[in-house]
């Protein structure tokens, strides 16, 4: 496998490529509005909205003092549900309502709902959803992306020295850890590992919501520029994010480790593997030129999709945690029966995969001449 450059012929294939997947993100989006449309879901909760900010607006007419007499209170009130049962559409058919919030969530210019969904970001409405995802994302980032990350960066290496010694007590070992993580729910190794290490060792913390204010803390250093609140912000960082990393890299590194080790198993048995050690190659040779450049193609397709669902965050996990990432964001959100961000967490979680597959097929034109064909 090697480097080719890309010719006319690769160009159009990239571009063929990328138009298929803008259409399917486009398919996915108008699909998910009409869901939502059809169903009357998005209907029952903009109604629930609008009651409760008529609610909100006849109790501030009816504030002790107010001059306003109780039959132009009644008519203010319904003048007031009016304007709102048209600025959220409901006076429109729901497919048009639904369509025309496509191009408002494709820029993420909708709105959050529900104060719980608010609440748990540590923010307060009015907010966009597209500012509640740019909040939340950093979060999942440090915590699930990260484990993602060190996961490719232990397993990718040595997998295939794994598959290259099959047979031996280290491999056996990765597929019995391997065995044992698959066994056990992430979740679960997340509340064992608070209970013995936050309540009974009292080495972690107990309650991870501070994350919060510790990264607002690091984005105000950063921006003032002031190194010694930003090292000792981090260092409040690594305090509350080090637990969850580590459960979660825990939980991840078998599936990797055996995941890598079963690609590289058909290449080590290959003909020309077996000439590389009659000619006396040393194993790290015979590993990096003969069976993980052979393997790249499926290892990257493996790293860069898992990266990707990554965003997404643990549902779950993350609530165990109280950690505030997207997880618990798409978690709090569907319970409160959020539309508007329930959309855009669809739409970006299928943006962030469409834009993954594409950087994949790039890969995959450059590294692989057979594409071509």
């Amino acid at each position: 496998m090697y480097c080719m450059p890309l010719d006319r012929r690769s160009l159009r294939i990239i571009a063929f490529r990328g138009l298929t997947l803008t259409f399917t993100l486009i398919v996915v989006v108008i699909l998910t509005a009409i869901i939502v449309g059809a169903t009357g879901y998005d209907e029952v909760i903009l109604r629930a909205v609008i009651n409760e900010q008529v609610r909100a607006y006849r109790e501030e007419l009816s504030r002790p003092g107010s001059p306003v007499p109780p039959e132009e209170r009644e008519r203010m009130v319904r003048e007031y549900r009016d304007t709102l049962v048209r600025v959220y559409g409901l006076d429109k058919p729901w497919y048009i309502r639904s369509l025309s919030n496509v191009p408002r969530l494709v820029t993420l210019d909708l709105y959050v709902t529900q104060e719980e969904v608010a609440g748990v970001l540590g923010l307060r409405r009015p907010l966009k959803v597209g500012d509640a995802i740019a909040v939340a994302l950093p979060r999942t980032i440090i915590m699930i992306t990260l484990a993602y990350v060190i996961s490719a960066f232990i397993s990718v290496p040595i997998g295939p020295y794994i598959a290259y010694k099959r047979g031996s007590v280290f491999d056996k070992s990765v597929i019995v850890y391997a065995a044992i993580t698959n066994a056990f729910p992430v979740w679960w190794i997340a509340m064992l590992s608070i209970f013995i290490f936050g309540f009974y060792l009292g080495l972690a913390p107990t309650s991870y919501r501070p994350i919060i204010a510790q990264i607002s803390k690091l984005s105000d250093a950063i921006y003032s520029l002031n190194i010694t609140n930003i090292i000792l912000t981090f260092k409040d960082i690594l305090y509350y994010s080090y637990l969850p990393i580590l459960v979660v890299t825990f939980s991840l590194l078998g599936a990797w480790l055996y995941s890598a080790r079963a690609v590289a198993i058909r290449v080590v048995s290959e003909d020309y593997v077996a000439a590389a050690r009659a000619k006396g190659l040393s194993e790290s040779t015979i590993v990096r030129k003969y069976i993980l450049r052979v393997i790249a193609g499926p290892i990257l397709t493996f790293v860069i999709l898992g990266l990707a669902g990554s965003i997404g965050g643990y549902i779950i996990t993350e609530t165990v945690f109280d950690w505030p990432g997207m997880g618990l964001l798409y978690y709090v959100a569907i319970s409160t029966g959020d539309s508007p961000t329930i959309l855009a967490l669809v739409y970006v979680t299928t943006l962030v995969y469409i834009v993954a597959r594409f950087i994949l097929e790039v890969l995959y034109v450059i590294l692989d001449p057979r594409v071509k064909l």
